[in-house]
């Protein structure tokens, strides 16, 4: 039988995350965002070389920092200039949980002129993430109305 060629699951772009412990953010993600484990594979010594975990309708790999190949996470290197956005049901719900956890919060709970709900987080591992709800459903044209109209005020 011919394997599928895409795995179902990964039909988009799938995040791939680097972590100074890959054990302890998979705890976190958990607790925080409710993702669910899907795969780890440890390695001798204790490392994680790779896990899959799902998040609301994303599928996100991350794995330890390998530092010896040029692996390093976003403690390692000072921040990260990449953000996770996933659309989740409730996220009021989401950012609650998430805080108590422990993330820190560097966009505030808002709705937006383009239709979301959203908060920018940052977790204790050094990704940043951007959870949101769709509230509305707006045509391109309406949406460029009301950035025209905010950022007019500007």
């Amino acid at each position: 039988m011919k394997a599928n060629p895409i795995p179902h699951g990964f039909e988009g772009a799938t995040p791939y995350l680097y972590c100074r412990n890959a054990a302890g953010a998979i705890e976190f993600y958990q607790k925080a965002f409710g993702a669910t484990e899907r795969v780890r594979m440890a390695m001798p010594g204790g490392k994680i070389g790779h896990a899959e975990i799902k998040i609301g309708g994303a599928t996100l790999m991350l794995a330890d920092e390998f530092p010896e190949r040029g692996v390093l996470g976003p403690q390692s290197i000072g921040g990260s200039p990449v953000t996770v956005v996933i659309y989740v049901e409730d996220v009021d719900a989401l950012v609650a949980r998430a805080t108590a956890a422990g993330a820190t919060v560097w966009s505030p709970l808002a709705d937006q002129f383009y239709g979301d709900r959203n908060c920018g987080l940052r977790d204790p591992f050094g990704h940043s993430w951007m959870f949101a709800t769709r509230k509305e459903d707006l045509s391109p044209e309406e949406t460029q109305k009301r950035a025209d109209a905010l950022f007019a005020k500007k």
